[in-house]
């Protein structure tokens, strides 16, 4: 007589089923992992598709890598260098820096660096002013409950149009003004949301007691919630000031006036759509090639960015990823 242990104990597969034909996608993990019965992620992957990741990894990193050193290198060449090998340059025999020595002596791409250093800073201070205040409010419990609160949510993904957009602004008398390129950015909703989801994520009980202690909110945000929050702070500050930086089509609906331009205009004007900066615009006497200066202003673009951006790597999985399971 058998026990209910020996009847539910696990037996081995038939010969008949051994024998069934495998599926392709059993063949192919089969070829991948090789044979075994646990799941092919806990399996150690077989030399083939570990020469295929690899090749797959070199070769997107060789198509990112590759145009940003021709970009730099044109940048570094020399004129009898660019028109030798035909525009682009990979590797400068005679590097030289005078496509920014001009670009810089320039007051046009001079000036618009210096807009587009004011639009960024200042805007991405008024982004996260606006959205810390709101988020931080909306994190706490609201009139109304969850209903109120799903229907100011909603609110913030409806943008009002370009016609509207553009009657607003010029109602508000912000046509040819440097607040034209900062006021219509200062609110995301997606940063409001992955902020508030990080927010509502901080233990109530220390809230609690600051409130109890006489603490306003104010001083609960100052002193409690926003020492707590430097990590999503700072992703949502960066997502902020690349959106400010890389902003152009604002710049095309508002400003008419060139010395208004960001430096992002600059490359759709001169680099994008092909137009050459003559050494008139320049502000200068002789202008180096115009392939080395379009390059050297795409360069002075980038450079900013690509120099913030590793410092803030490491708050990505901490403050992104959090705030969004928190929510």
């Amino acid at each position: 007589m058998t026990t209910p242990s020996e009847n539910l104990a696990p037996t081995a597969p038939s010969r008949a089923a051994s024998r069934r034909p495998r599926g392709v996608h059993q063949r192919l993990w089969g070829f991948a992992f090789g044979q075994s019965a646990r799941p092919a992620w806990m399996e150690k992957p077989s030399t083939a598709l570990t020469i295929a990741k690899t090749f797959v990894i070199v070769a997107i990193s060789l198509s990112v890598i590759v145009p940003m050193l021709v970009v730099i290198s044109t940048s570094f060449a020399s004129g009898e260098q660019i028109r030798d090998a035909g525009g682009y340059v990979l590797f400068p025999t005679d590097p030289t820096l005078e496509a920014y020595e001009t670009i810089f002596a320039s007051p046009l791409v001079f000036r618009s660096l210096g807009v587009s250093v004011f639009v960024t800073v200042v805007g991405t201070l008024l982004a996260l002013f606006v959205t810390i205040c709101m988020a931080y409010a909306l994190s706490r419990p609201v009139l109304g409950g969850k209903f109120m609160l799903m229907a100011i949510i909603l609110t913030l993904f409806f943008s009002p149009g370009l016609i509207p957009m553009f009657l607003m602004i010029k109602q508000l008398g912000l046509l040819n003004s440097i607040w034209s390129l900062i006021l219509p950015g200062v609110f995301a909703g997606f940063n409001f949301i992955v902020m508030r989801s990080f927010f509502m994520g901080i233990p109530s009980e220390l809230t609690e007691a600051a409130r109890i202690d006489g603490a306003s909110d104010f001083r609960i945000l100052r002193t409690i919630v926003l020492p707590l929050s430097k990590a999503v702070i700072a992703v949502i500050g960066l997502f902020y000031a690349v959106g400010f930086w890389n902003a152009f089509f604002n710049a095309m609906l508002y400003i008419n006036d060139q010395t208004l331009w960001p430096i992002q205009m600059i490359l759709r004007s001169y680099v994008i759509q092909g137009t050459s900066l003559t050494a008139d615009q320049l502000g200068v006497q002789q202008a180096p090639p115009p392939q080395s200066i379009k390059m050297a202003v795409v360069v002075v673009a980038l450079a900013p960015i690509v120099l913030v951006y590793p410092f803030l790597q490491k708050y990505f999985s901490k403050g992104v990823i959090t705030g969004a399971i928190k929510g």
